[in-house]
Protein backbone atom coordinates (compact mmCIF):
# COMPACT_ATOMS: atom_id res chain seq x y z
CA UNK A 1 0.00 0.00 0.00
CA UNK A 2 1.26 3.47 -0.93
CA UNK A 3 1.88 5.66 1.85
CA UNK A 4 0.17 8.59 1.93
CA UNK A 5 1.53 12.14 1.21
CA UNK A 6 2.26 14.69 3.48
CA UNK A 7 1.37 18.67 3.19
CA UNK A 8 4.32 20.60 1.84
CA UNK A 9 5.27 23.98 1.36
CA UNK A 10 8.44 25.14 -0.81
CA UNK A 11 10.02 28.56 -1.58
CA UNK A 12 11.88 29.89 -4.20
CA UNK A 13 13.72 33.05 -2.89
CA UNK A 14 14.47 35.24 -5.69
CA UNK A 15 16.34 38.43 -5.18
CA UNK A 16 16.84 41.89 -7.48
CA UNK A 17 19.04 40.06 -9.95
CA UNK A 18 16.61 37.14 -10.67
CA UNK A 19 18.37 35.18 -9.15
CA UNK A 20 17.55 31.99 -6.72
CA UNK A 21 18.28 30.84 -3.41
CA UNK A 22 19.62 27.00 -3.05
CA UNK A 23 20.83 25.78 0.05
CA UNK A 24 22.70 22.46 0.40
CA UNK A 25 21.28 19.64 2.38
CA UNK A 26 24.11 17.79 5.01
CA UNK A 27 25.15 14.56 3.27
CA UNK A 28 24.24 12.78 6.81
CA UNK A 29 20.16 13.52 6.09
CA UNK A 30 18.19 10.56 5.67
CA UNK A 31 16.12 12.37 3.15
CA UNK A 32 18.17 14.42 0.12
CA UNK A 33 21.30 14.47 2.25
CA UNK A 34 23.96 16.00 0.31
CA UNK A 35 21.09 17.85 -2.73
CA UNK A 36 20.96 21.20 -3.36
CA UNK A 37 17.19 22.26 -2.72
CA UNK A 38 14.78 25.19 -2.32
CA UNK A 39 13.81 26.33 1.53
CA UNK A 40 11.06 24.38 2.33
CA UNK A 41 9.11 21.34 4.28
CA UNK A 42 6.20 19.13 5.61
CA UNK A 43 2.72 21.72 6.78
CA UNK A 44 2.68 21.25 10.50
CA UNK A 45 -0.76 21.10 12.73
CA UNK A 46 -0.16 24.44 14.06
CA UNK A 47 0.06 26.16 10.48
CA UNK A 48 -3.84 25.68 10.50
CA UNK A 49 -4.33 28.31 13.04
CA UNK A 50 -3.20 31.51 12.97
CA UNK A 51 -5.35 34.74 14.51
CA UNK A 52 -7.05 36.37 11.86
CA UNK A 53 -5.34 39.92 13.19
CA UNK A 54 -2.11 38.93 12.09
CA UNK A 55 -3.31 37.52 8.56
CA UNK A 56 -4.10 40.53 5.92
CA UNK A 57 -5.72 38.75 3.78
CA UNK A 58 -9.15 36.82 2.59
CA UNK A 59 -8.61 33.29 2.56
CA UNK A 60 -11.51 32.77 -0.09
CA UNK A 61 -8.99 34.56 -2.47
CA UNK A 62 -6.50 32.39 -2.15
CA UNK A 63 -5.62 29.59 -4.18
CA UNK A 64 -4.97 26.82 -1.84
CA UNK A 65 -5.34 26.35 1.87
CA UNK A 66 -4.06 29.15 4.30
CA UNK A 67 -2.06 26.56 6.19
CA UNK A 68 0.32 26.17 2.96
CA UNK A 69 0.89 30.10 2.52
CA UNK A 70 1.86 29.80 6.76
CA UNK A 71 4.29 26.33 6.19
CA UNK A 72 6.24 28.38 3.52
CA UNK A 73 7.01 31.55 5.36
CA UNK A 74 7.48 29.78 8.69
CA UNK A 75 10.35 27.74 6.87
CA UNK A 76 11.40 30.25 5.18
CA UNK A 77 11.95 31.67 8.20
CA UNK A 78 13.26 28.86 9.99
CA UNK A 79 15.91 27.88 7.97
CA UNK A 80 17.08 30.67 6.51
CA UNK A 81 15.97 33.71 8.96
CA UNK A 82 13.92 35.77 6.11
CA UNK A 83 10.29 37.37 7.99
CA UNK A 84 7.88 38.06 5.76
CA UNK A 85 6.21 39.95 7.67
CA UNK A 86 4.76 43.45 7.55
CA UNK A 87 4.39 46.28 10.48
CA UNK A 88 1.13 47.45 11.13
CA UNK A 89 2.35 50.43 8.80
CA UNK A 90 2.65 48.28 6.14
CA UNK A 91 6.46 48.80 6.35
CA UNK A 92 8.64 46.02 6.26
CA UNK A 93 10.04 44.15 9.26
CA UNK A 94 14.29 44.25 10.60
CA UNK A 95 14.06 42.23 13.87
CA UNK A 96 17.21 42.17 15.96
CA UNK A 97 19.43 39.85 15.22
CA UNK A 98 18.99 38.37 18.93
CA UNK A 99 14.99 37.86 18.12
CA UNK A 100 15.33 36.08 15.53
CA UNK A 101 17.92 33.47 16.53
CA UNK A 102 15.34 33.29 19.80
CA UNK A 103 12.29 33.10 16.96
CA UNK A 104 14.13 30.43 14.80
CA UNK A 105 15.09 28.39 17.48
CA UNK A 106 11.83 28.57 19.15
CA UNK A 107 10.09 27.11 15.74
CA UNK A 108 12.80 24.47 14.94
CA UNK A 109 12.50 23.16 18.55
CA UNK A 110 8.72 23.28 18.23
CA UNK A 111 8.21 25.40 21.04
CA UNK A 112 6.36 28.19 19.45
CA UNK A 113 4.11 28.19 16.22
CA UNK A 114 4.41 31.12 13.42
CA UNK A 115 1.53 33.14 14.84
CA UNK A 116 3.39 33.88 18.47
CA UNK A 117 6.24 35.17 16.52
CA UNK A 118 3.79 37.93 14.51
CA UNK A 119 1.72 38.20 17.71
CA UNK A 120 4.64 39.32 19.81
CA UNK A 121 6.10 41.58 17.35
CA UNK A 122 2.71 42.96 16.50
CA UNK A 123 3.59 42.23 12.90
CA UNK A 124 1.00 40.51 9.99
CA UNK A 125 1.77 38.32 7.15
CA UNK A 126 0.45 38.96 3.82
CA UNK A 127 -0.07 35.72 1.52
CA UNK A 128 -0.22 37.81 -1.16
CA UNK A 129 3.84 38.24 -1.09
CA UNK A 130 3.87 34.38 -2.07
CA UNK A 131 3.00 33.63 -5.64
CA UNK A 132 1.91 30.37 -5.95
CA UNK A 133 2.46 28.47 -9.33
CA UNK A 134 2.39 24.52 -9.18
CA UNK A 135 2.09 21.17 -6.77
CA UNK A 136 4.22 18.03 -7.20
CA UNK A 137 3.09 15.21 -5.40
CA UNK A 138 5.96 12.12 -4.89
CA UNK A 139 5.49 8.66 -7.03
CA UNK A 140 3.22 6.22 -4.96
CA UNK A 141 6.63 3.75 -5.47
CA UNK A 142 8.69 6.63 -2.81
CA UNK A 143 8.54 5.69 0.87
CA UNK A 144 8.44 9.11 1.77
CA UNK A 145 5.96 11.08 -0.18
CA UNK A 146 5.06 14.81 0.14
CA UNK A 147 2.09 16.69 -1.67
CA UNK A 148 4.17 19.99 -1.98
CA UNK A 149 2.99 23.45 -2.99
CA UNK A 150 5.64 25.63 -4.52
CA UNK A 151 5.52 29.45 -4.39
CA UNK A 152 7.80 32.62 -5.34
CA UNK A 153 8.53 34.99 -2.68
CA UNK A 154 10.86 38.46 -3.79
CA UNK A 155 14.04 38.73 -1.30
CA UNK A 156 12.67 41.86 1.51
CA UNK A 157 14.46 44.54 1.43
CA UNK A 158 16.75 44.59 4.00
CA UNK A 159 17.17 41.37 4.70
CA UNK A 160 19.87 38.73 4.21
CA UNK A 161 19.57 35.33 4.46
CA UNK A 162 21.56 33.05 7.31
CA UNK A 163 21.00 29.39 6.57
CA UNK A 164 20.49 27.25 9.75
CA UNK A 165 23.81 25.62 10.18
CA UNK A 166 22.03 22.21 11.48
CA UNK A 167 19.96 21.58 7.66
CA UNK A 168 22.03 23.30 5.30
CA UNK A 169 25.81 22.75 5.09
CA UNK A 170 26.19 25.50 2.09
CA UNK A 171 23.54 28.26 0.75
CA UNK A 172 24.48 29.70 -2.87
CA UNK A 173 22.63 32.76 -4.77
CA UNK A 174 22.45 31.65 -8.09
CA UNK A 175 20.81 32.24 -11.51
CA UNK A 176 18.22 29.22 -12.20
CA UNK A 177 19.99 28.24 -16.07
CA UNK A 178 23.18 28.42 -13.98
CA UNK A 179 21.88 26.08 -11.74
CA UNK A 180 20.75 23.52 -13.80
CA UNK A 181 24.10 23.69 -16.17
CA UNK A 182 25.81 22.52 -12.83
CA UNK A 183 23.81 19.70 -12.20
CA UNK A 184 24.10 18.58 -15.85
CA UNK A 185 28.24 19.26 -15.12
CA UNK A 186 27.80 16.84 -12.14
CA UNK A 187 28.78 20.02 -9.77
CA UNK A 188 25.44 19.63 -7.82
CA UNK A 189 23.01 17.03 -7.45
CA UNK A 190 19.19 18.05 -7.95
CA UNK A 191 16.21 16.08 -7.46
CA UNK A 192 13.30 15.97 -9.76
CA UNK A 193 11.06 18.77 -8.54
CA UNK A 194 14.08 21.32 -8.18
CA UNK A 195 14.70 20.78 -11.91
CA UNK A 196 11.04 21.28 -12.63
CA UNK A 197 10.84 24.14 -10.44
CA UNK A 198 13.85 25.75 -11.92
CA UNK A 199 13.04 25.13 -15.88
CA UNK A 200 9.78 26.75 -14.54
CA UNK A 201 11.01 29.75 -13.42
CA UNK A 202 13.12 30.11 -16.26
CA UNK A 203 10.07 29.88 -18.42
CA UNK A 204 8.84 32.50 -16.12
CA UNK A 205 11.68 34.59 -16.83
CA UNK A 206 11.21 34.08 -20.42
CA UNK A 207 7.56 34.93 -21.00
CA UNK A 208 6.29 36.49 -17.80
CA UNK A 209 3.87 33.38 -17.09
CA UNK A 210 4.71 31.75 -13.67
CA UNK A 211 3.29 28.07 -13.81
CA UNK A 212 4.10 24.58 -12.90
CA UNK A 213 2.14 21.55 -14.29
CA UNK A 214 3.48 18.16 -13.62
CA UNK A 215 2.17 15.00 -14.34
CA UNK A 216 3.25 11.66 -12.55
CA UNK A 217 4.59 10.57 -16.17
CA UNK A 218 6.61 13.72 -16.14
CA UNK A 219 7.66 12.78 -13.00
CA UNK A 220 8.77 9.53 -13.69
CA UNK A 221 10.50 10.18 -16.83
CA UNK A 222 12.88 12.76 -15.60
CA UNK A 223 13.63 9.79 -12.57
CA UNK A 224 14.65 7.73 -14.90
CA UNK A 225 16.74 10.04 -17.50
CA UNK A 226 18.54 10.86 -13.95
CA UNK A 227 19.25 7.44 -13.16
CA UNK A 228 20.66 6.78 -16.79
CA UNK A 229 22.89 10.00 -16.29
Amino acid sequence: MAVSPKPASTVVLMDESSRIYLTKRPATMRFMGGFHVFPGGAVEKHDAFVAKDTVNSDETQLSISLSHYIAAARELFEEVGILLGYKRDGSLVQLPEGKVEKYRKGLLEGEIPFNTVLEQENLYFDPQCLRYFGQIITPEESPIRFDTRFFLAKLPEGQIPEPDQNEIDEAVWIKPEEALAAFQNKEIKLAPPTILTLQAIIDFQESGILKMSVSKDDLMRLIHLIKNL
